[in-house]
Order: structure tokens, then sequence, then C-alpha cells
């Protein structure tokens, strides 16, 4: 149950702080999710990532999808992508959900300490 509060958690606080603060603030809302969670650090970490790669996966798929696969056909061609705009975004994702995994893995060994 706490990972799965987590997990939303981490996706809603990221969302959020999002539209007010610069991209890492996904770092800042993991780890006061896994600070205040208390939860075994793979546990937060693998909350984390999965909230945030779902998130993220999410947002860019829908940005991509707005403008016609345009912008990151464009960056996977330049990219030894092979031109396919899903594995830029699996990319994405995937950068954005290691942040958030450190972060939380971070903060769950902090709560530990203290």
């Amino acid at each position: 149950m706490k990972f799965l509060i987590a997990f939303i958690l981490t996706a809603l606080l990221s969302f959020a702080g999002a539209l007010f603060f610069p991209w890492w603030i996904i770092a800042v809302a993991s780890f006061i999710v896994a600070f205040f969670i208390l939860q075994k650090g793979y546990k937060a970490f693998l909350s984390a990532f999965l909230g945030l790669f779902i998130l993220w996966g999410i947002q860019s798929f829908l940005i991509d999808k707005a403008n016609s696969h345009l912008l990151a056909s464009k960056i996977a061609s330049v990219l030894p992508l092979g031109g396919s705009y899903i594995t830029i975004i699996l990319v994405t994702a995937f950068v954005g959900a290691i942040v958030a995994g450190m972060a939380a893995l971070s903060g769950s060994l902090a709560r530990k300490i203290m």
C-alpha cells in the first residue's frame, strides 16, 4: 500500500511542481515523498522510477502527438536512434525516471539516518 501511495504522490507532486518550477523539481518531490513515506531503499527507488517514467512518458507522447511527431522524429534522426520518435519518448521518460529514482533513494536513506 505504501508503494502505491508513494507512486501516486510522486507523480502528482512532480506534475504539479513542474507547472510552476523547473524540470528538476521532480527530484525534490521524489525526495520529499520518500522521506516521509518510510520504505526500503529499493522500493522507494522503484516507486519514484515507475511514477516518473509513466508520467513523463505520457506527457512526452501527448506533446509529441500534438505536433505530429515532427520534433521527436528530427531529434531521433540526429541521435543514433534510427529516427524512431517512440525511442526518443522512452529515452526522455527514462532520464526523468532515473533522476526521480535516485532522489527517492536519497530521501529514503536520509530518513534512515535521522
